[in-house]
C-alpha cells in the first residue's frame, strides 16, 4: 500500500487485513459473533449504528447493474436511429471495452488504497486538494443530474400509464418525493434488495418491449396508413456531427456508473470479489444493450421513441412503463443516495456521528438526501428533454468521471515500474483513455447542447416546468 494511514486506531495495538479492516469479536452466550470492525474509511462499525460493510458480491453485481441499466438503455434505440445499426453496435463495443477497463481499475485501486471511499479521495491522491475538491464536486453534480434524469423518466412513465392524467410538473414532483424517501435508506446493503427488484423490473420491461415491437403492426408513433408498416431502419446513418457526438454521449451515459463503483466496493464485505461482480455486470449490460438496440430499431426505424419504452403500440406502451416503473424508481433512489452519501461523508467523516445513530447523524443524512432531491427536481423540471438531458450528463460529467481519471490512476500506481514492453503499452493505453475521454467530453457536450436548443426551438417542443405530455400518450 502507498500512503495509507488507518484512522481511529493505534498502529501498535491493531492490525489491518488487505481490505483495510480490523475485525473485533466478542463471545456472548457461548457463541462468537462480530460486535464491530474498524474500517479504513468508516472507522469503527458496531451494532450501535448502520453497517456500512454488508454488501456481498451478488449484491454488488446487481447494484452495478441497476446503477447503469435503467435510464441509459432507454435511449439506445434512438442512438441507433442516429448512427445506424452497424456503427451503433461498434460504438457500444468500444465504449464497453473502455469503461470495463476503467471499472476494473476501480477495484484494483481500492485494494491498493483501502482509505479511498469515493472518487474525491482519488482526486486527492492524484492532484492534491485541488483534485479532491474538483472530483468531489463533479461527482456530486453528476449524480444529482442523473437523479434528475430518473425523475424525468418516472414522469414519462406516469404520463403514459395515466394517459397524461395530470400536469407533467406534478409527476416530476411526485418522483422527487419518492426518490427522496427511498434514497434516505442509509446503506447500500439495505438498498441492494431494492436493486434486485429494479433490475428484474427494467429487464422484464425491455424484454416485453423487444417482443412487442416485433409482433405489433406498427410503432406507437408511426402514422396509421392503409397498408402494412415497413421499417425504414438504416445500416449506416447520416447524422450531423452534433447528432453523432450526442449519440455517442448517450452510450457513454449508459455505461457511466463507474464513479459509484468506488462507493459500492467500499461497502462490500469482501472487496476481493469485486472483479467477479464486474464481469457479470458488464457482460449482461453489453448483451442487453446490443439486443434491445438492434431489435427495437430494426422494427421501429425512424419512429423509435426516447425513452424506448414508448416505441411499442399504445397498449403495450402502458404495459412496458407499468412494469418498468419500479426499476425507474430504484434508479432514482440510487442516484439520490450516491450524491447524498458524498456530502454526508464529507461532513461527518472522522467523527463518531458517522457510524452512530445520533441526532446529528440523522439530521445530516436527511438534510443531504432532501437537498439533493430538491436540486434534482429543479434540473428535471428545467430541462424536460429526456434524450437531451441524458446525452448532456453523459458527455459533460459521465465521461469525466468514468474514463480520464482511471488512466491517471494506473499511471499513479505504476509510473515507477520497470520500463518493459507491457509497461509501455499500458502507458499508451492510459494516454488514449485520457485524450479520448477529453475529446468525448468536449465534442459530446457541444452535440448535446445543440440538441437541447433545437428541442426548445421546435414547434411544440418541451418547455421548463411544462404541463405538456412528455410520453405522447394524449
Amino acid at each position: 500500500m502507498t500512503d495509507f494511514k488507518a484512522p481511529y486506531t493505534d498502529p501498535e495495538k491493531h492490525a489491518y487485513d488487505d481490505n483495510g479492516i480490523h475485525p473485533t469479536t466478542s463471545v456472548q452466550q457461548g457463541t462468537q459473533r462480530r460486535v464491530s470492525i474498524t474500517d479504513a474509511v468508516f472507522g469503527e462499525i458496531s451494532e450501535d449504528g448502520p453497517n456500512y460493510r454488508a454488501v456481498g458480491w451478488k449484491g454488488t453485481a446487481v447494484l452495478m447493474l441497476k446503477t447503469q441499466i435503467g435510464l441509459g438503455v432507454l435511449s439506445i434505440p434512438a442512438v441507433f436511429h442516429s448512427l445506424g445499426l452497424i456503427p451503433g453496435v461498434l460504438v457500444i463495443l468500444i465504449i464497453a471495452g473502455m469503461t470495463s477497463w476503467s471499472n476494473y481499475i476501480v477495484g484494483v485501486f481500492k485494494l491498493a488504497h483501502p482509505d479511498v471511499y469515493g472518487i474525491d479521495d482519488v482526486g486527492r491522491k492524484l492532484f492534491g486538494r485541488v483534485g479532491y475538491e474538483l472530483f468531489g464536486v463533479t461527482f456530486a453534480l453528476y449524480w444529482i443530474f442523473v437523479a434528475g434524469s430518473g425523475m424525468l423518466g418516472i414522469s414519462t412513465a406516469l404520463n403514459a400509464l395515466s394517459s397524461h392524467g395530470a400536469c407533467t410538473a406534478i409527476f416530476v414532483a411526485v418522483a422527487a418525493i419518492a426518490g427522496f424517501s427511498l434514497g434516505s435508506i442509509q446503506t447500500l446493503g439495505k438498498i441492494s434488495w431494492l436493486a434486485w427488484i429494479g433490475v428484474v423490473s427494467i429487464l422484464s420491461a425491455i424484454l416485453i418491449l423487444t417482443v412487442s415491437v416485433g409482433v405489433q403492426d406498427r410503432p406507437a408513433d408511426a402514422p396509421v396508413t392503409s397498408g402494412p408498416f415497413k421499417s425504414d431502419f438504416e445500416l449506416f446513418g447520416s447524422p450531423t456531427a452534433a447528432d453523432a457526438f450526442a449519440s455517442i454521449s448517450s452510450i457513454v451515459f449508459a455505461y457511466a456508473g463507474t464513479p459509484a463503483f468506488f462507493n459500492i466496493v467500499s461497502e462490500m464485505r469482501e472487496p476481493r470479489h469485486y472483479t467477479r461482480a464486474l464481469i457479470v455486470c458488464q457482460g449482461t449490460m453489453t448483451a442487453v444493450y446490443i439486443a434491445i438496440g438492434c431489435v427495437v430499431y430494426y422494427y421501429c426505424g425512424s419512429y423509435v421513441s426516447s425513452p424506448a419504452l414508448g416505441s411499442a403500440g399504445h397498449l403495450m406502451k402502458k404495459v412496458c412503463y407499468g412494469i418498468a416503473l419500479p426499476g425507474l424508481l430504484v434508479s432514482t433512489t440510487l442516484f439520490v443516495h450516491f450524491a447524498a452519501k458524498y456530502f454526508f461523508m464529507r461532513i461527518l467523516r472522522g467523527s463518531q456521528h458517522l457510524t452512530r445513530n445520533t441526532p446529528t447523524h440523522w439530521i445530516t443524512w436527511i438534510g443531504c438526501t432532501a437537498g439533493n432531491a430538491i436540486v434534482a427536481y429543479i434540473i428535471a423540471s428545467a430541462i424536460p428533454v429526456f434524450g437531451g438531458l441524458v446525452s448532456l450528463v453523459g458527455a459533460l460529467l459521465g465521461t469525466l468521471m468514468s474514463i480520464q481519471p482511471m488512466g491517471c490512476m494506473w499511471l499513479y500506481d505504476h509510473w515507477r515500474d520497470a520500463r518493459t514492453g507491457k509497461w509501455m503499452f499500458m502507458v499508451g493505453w492510459c494516454a488514449f483513455m485520457i485524450i479520448g475521454g477529453w475529446f468525448l467530453t468536449i465534442a459530446g457536450t457541444y452535440g448535446s447542447i445543440v440538441g437541447i436548443i433545437n428541442s426548445y426551438n421546435a414547434s411544440g417542443g418541451s418547455a421548463a416546468w411544462s404541463c405538456a405530455d412528455n410520453s405522447n400518450s394524449s
